[in-house]
């Protein structure tokens, strides 16, 4: 009797035990995120769990697990050392306009988009936080769109214009392009995608419209393999996501026909280039979110940015591939003929630095501090205005803008010019190319 009764009390114990276990199990499974990310596929699909893996590293993070869910949507887990046990962040990957959705609804902690945020979004949020603020709008890295076709078609280079007219169909067969007489197919992102979006603003404008027969994608990279297999197709994605397609060169307008590489993205050059965001509350609640933003725009975070295919954020020393192109008087501004990869604009109407210049500076300021031997020449941009005098000046105002955001830090340009209206890099008939225009460049004086 009495072993009976022992034999139930070790019983009672294993299963008050084992119901403990599974309560506290359940409870870790259940805890709530560290943080979660919502929108864009461009980042979410590959750059945002790498960003949340090298962040947990950093902070001591042990078994870092990324977990894909299915449906553009993954899971990192990770065991924390000194902090409980198990901690995750969720990504959900579903278009740039989900993001902002998901920040107003509040299962959004961050939104990522591939694209500015609209101003219905900044309107729709503005009790949220004011998404212009660079303590609400971070920028993380830079993106070319990159235009891709199959490896076997003999085409090279394209202008907007002609993408203009290919995508909308009014340019329906490659033998009008100096291609194989065959009718072009169309590959394109799907309504939600920032990567749309950005195309749409850049390349379709309000002059074209996309074509019924476009075949679209959720995903940069199916769209990408289906080009890579049809030799009549033509797409655009993300640069990480060309894979097996062939890259083309863009022109806008009287621009030289580039293609994306690092100092054409990272100055923003490429006509096709654009800036990859995340968008927060600007004073955020969630501690881990200003922690997370902090690391994304340091050192480690953009060497992650560098590492998934896309431009950090460093400011390098690079002679341009086309120095020798340049007019020979400009060659006598920059006698070093090493540019810095790094271009200061600024917000639309304004003479302000924009939020990326505004980090941008500090960069720069940076730079400096490790190479004190080198000095700066900062020569000003712009569009095309009533008189090439009007012009001038205000590409020397440019210049001398950002030389006072730098004076402030002591640091000391041995020139500020400007070059006026010369040397665009994309056309002047669209708001977006006139915004390109405008700008300082960076070089090294001898």
């Amino acid at each position: 009797m009495h072993n009976q009764s022992q034999f139930s009390s070790i019983l009672s114990c294993r299963f008050f035990s084992l119901l403990l276990f599974c309560l506290l199990f359940i409870t870790k499974a259940s805890a709530e995120p560290l943080f979660t990310i919502h929108g864009s596929n461009t980042i979410g699909a590959r750059l945002a769990p790498a960003l949340v893996k090298d962040y947990l590293l950093s902070k001591g993070a042990i078994d870092v697990v990324v977990i894909d869910l299915g449906n553009n949507e993954t899971r990192i887990e990770a065991m924390m050392k000194g902090q409980g046990g198990k901690v995750t962040v969720e990504i959900a990957a579903h278009g740039s306009g989900t993001g902002f959705q998901g920040l107003k609804s509040g299962v959004a902690d961050i939104a990522a988009a591939s694209r500015p945020a609209k101003r219905k979004e900044i309107e729709d949020l503005a009790d949220f936080a004011d998404l212009t603020d660079k303590h609400s709008e971070h920028i993380i890295g830079i993106d070319g769109l990159a235009i891709i076709i199959n490896p076997n078609n003999p085409i090279n280079q394209l202008s907007i214009k002609q993408l203009g007219q290919i995508f909308s169909g009014e340019i329906n067969n490659w033998s009008q392009l100096g291609g194989r007489f065959a009718d072009i197919k169309l590959y394109s992102r799907d309504d939600r995608s920032g990567t749309w979006d950005s195309f749409k603003r850049m390349v379709l404008g309000k002059e074209y419209s996309l074509s019924p027969n476009a075949k679209r994608f959720e995903s940069n990279d199916e769209l990408s393999d289906e080009v890579s297999n049809d030799i009549h197709g033509i797409g655009f994605v993300g640069l990480p996501s060309v894979r097996r397609a062939k890259l083309i060169s863009i022109s806008d307008g009287l621009s030289k026909a580039l293609t994306p590489n690092t100092l054409n993205i990272a100055t923003e050059d490429y006509a096709l280039s654009r800036r990859l965001y995340f968008y927060t509350d600007d004073q955020p609640s969630n501690e881990n979110v200003i922690d997370f933003i902090t690391f994304v725009e340091g050192v480690l975070g953009q060497g992650t940015v560098a590492d998934n295919g896309f431009v950090a954020q460093f400011v390098e020393s690079i002679i341009p591939e086309s120095y020798s192109d340049l007019p020979q008087d400009f060659k006598q501004l920059t006698p070093s003929q090493h540019r810095l990869t790094v271009n200061f604009r600024f917000k639309q109407g304004s003479a302000q630095l924009d939020n990326r210049a505004l980090r941008d500076i500090d960069r720069l300021a940076q730079f400096i501090e490790t190479h004190p031997d080198k000095k700066l020449v900062l020569i000003g941009f712009g569009d095309q205005k009533k008189s090439v005098e009007r012009a001038q000046l205000l590409s020397k105002l440019r210049a001398m803008a950002v030389r006072r955001a730098l004076v402030k830090l002591g640091i000391y340009p041995k020139h500020s010019l400007g070059y006026g209206e010369q040397l665009p890099v994309a056309s002047n008939d669209r708001d977006s190319g006139r915004y390109k225009n405008r700008r300082v460049e960076v070089w090294l004086a001898e």
